[in-house]
């Protein structure tokens, strides 16, 4: 069977290492390095929140818990395996910037070199989520709430179109931690 991912020899592989390693889970790590990889294969330039949300789904069962039964986290896979394989949501090569931060290539202050300014906010709002809960490793849920709070990140773009309130997931996250 021949692979069906193009590769382009010239084009230099872009960096996504974020310097954020120790402060996740196990699992979080794991999620992180499937977002890369997802980029990677994709041809996208940065990691964003939808590679994000599409490697926690896949990964993190805590994750799915967070979601109104089967049905709604079915719909969610379904959009984000949309976007992975170039139908639905057209984003494939296009850097997300929901964040107040403009994208600029080459300028220093645009997030973590890698990812997109929304991608390393949720990051960034993850380890605050965790440090206030007295943790001082970020995981799955923290990053999903974090992801479900960014009204312009392309996250909550496809949780909405898969008839996911991202508020009300994301208050609904805050909530169990606040309780646990």
């Amino acid at each position: 069977m021949q692979n069906r991912t193009p590769r382009i020899p010239q084009q230099p592989a872009p960096n996504h290492r974020a310097d954020t390693g120790a402060e996740l889970t196990v699992e979080l790590t794991a999620v992180v390095t499937g977002a890369r990889r997802r980029a990677l294969r994709d041809g996208d330039q940065q990691i964003d929140t939808a590679h994000l949300l599409h490697s926690l789904v896949e990964s993190d069962a805590e994750v799915r818990t967070a979601f109104d039964g089967g049905p709604q986290l079915a719909r969610v896979l379904g959009y984000l395996v949309q976007r992975s394989i170039g139908y639905g949501l057209r984003w494939q090569g296009a850097i997300e910037d929901s964040g107040p931060i403009p994208v600029v290539p080459g300028a220093p202050d645009t997030g973590v070199e890698g990812w997109s300014p929304a991608a390393a906010s949720a990051m960034e709002e993850a380890h605050r989520r965790a440090r206030l809960r007295g943790r001082d490793r970020a995981g799955g849920l923290d990053l999903l709430a974090a992801l479900a709070a960014d009204r312009r990140c392309r996250a909550v773009e496809v949780l909405e179109r898969a008839g996911v309130d991202a508020a009300l997931l994301a208050d609904r996250i805050v909530e169990a931690s606040d309780q646990g």
